[in-house]
């Protein structure tokens, strides 16, 4: 027999749905004839599996030591030496800044993503362990290229996940990133206009006018530095759409320096021969939250700054 007692992760599935991940390989034909049979049972009663768990729930799996192996497959995860920065950690939430060069989530199913590099630190650090990876993985809230540094916010727990999930969806988590683009913009604005992203290259399209499969976006920004050849710009996304920064630029004559997909190949032969660069300057780097309740009240108003990385700033003090 096995005991399961529901934990704050847990909370909130429906019954049969935590029973898969807990019995992974069992078919769900299976589960349902324990639960008609009264093999599992939830709080000592009948379950027909579709009940919504609550913490401290019991479940009880009447189930031989040996059924429980074979229909058991723990949770496997790739072990990394993570690769980032912690820039706020909490009960909920781990914000980190990711360096250039590491995706943000699988891609292929082989990837090494900024998701193993969070499990691997938090497995490292004695906040989760591979039992209960078995029924929750930590996941991250915002996504970021794999060309783009700065912060991401990552979800320690359900509540922390959702929470921060739906910050990103309702737009009321402010995110501002800084770049270097060609040309000189001495005054703030915000544009508009639609974007439309081509799935098979991976690569968007800005237009002034709506068309089929495109959407509104919005982006400001405002001059922090800049000369005659290059402007160093702080920018607010205010929608937050595929490539939405590098190709919204782009479509205004102000490419991001190193940008391979949208940007200025002169400009970027000239980048790369003198500093060897190969991707684009941008980076995430502040978030402020909004007034929060609850468990998240701490967090109200809080500003959150990712350094900006060094190979950024050399090319800053050199351009500008």
């Amino acid at each position: 027999m096995k005991i399961i007692k529901v934990d704050k992760n847990e909370a909130g599935q429906r019954l049969d749905k935590l029973l898969l991940k807990q019995l992974n390989k069992a078919p769900k034909s299976f589960i349902y004839k324990m639960l008609r049979k009264k093999n599992i049972t939830l709080n000592g009663k009948k379950a027909d599996g579709s009940e919504k768990t609550q913490i401290n729930d019991e479940i009880k799996l009447f189930l031989s030591d040996e059924t429980i192996e074979n229909f058991s497959e723990s949770f496997c995860t790739t072990i990394v030496d993570y690769n980032f920065t912690v820039v706020y950690e909490d009960s909920n939430i781990l914000i980190v800044n990711k360096p250039a060069g590491l995706l943000s989530q699988k891609a292929e199913k082989d990837d090494i993503s900024l998701v193993e590099h969070i499990i691997s630190y938090l497995l490292a650090q004695g906040k989760i362990n591979t039992e209960e990876l078995q029924t929750f993985k930590p996941g991250i809230c915002n996504r970021l290229d794999r060309n783009t540094s700065g912060l991401v916010v990552a979800g320690k727990t359900l509540l922390g996940l959702q929470t921060m999930s739906e910050l990103f969806r309702i737009r009321t988590l402010d995110k501002y990133y800084l770049c270097i683009v060609k040309g000189s913009i001495k005054e703030a604005q915000k544009i508009t206009g639609y974007l439309r992203k081509d799935e098979k290259t991976n690569k968007v399209s800005i237009s002034e006018k709506f068309s089929e499969g495109s959407e509104p976006i919005q982006t400001e920004y405002q001059p922090v530095q800049y000369n005659d050849k290059y402007t160093l710009l702080k920018v607010k996304l205010i929608t937050g759409k595929t490539h939405q920064i590098r190709a919204h630029l782009g479509s205004i004559g102000h490419p991001i320096a190193g940008d391979g997909k949208y940007g200025n190949k002169m400009l970027n032969t000239e980048l790369r021969k003198e500093f060897g660069l190969e991707h684009q300057l941008l980076h995430a780097y502040q978030l402020i939250f909004p007034h929060m309740y609850g468990e998240f009240e701490h967090l109200s108003g809080k500003e959150l700054i990712a350094q900006v990385p060094d190979y950024f700033l050399k090319i800053q003090n050199k351009l500008l």
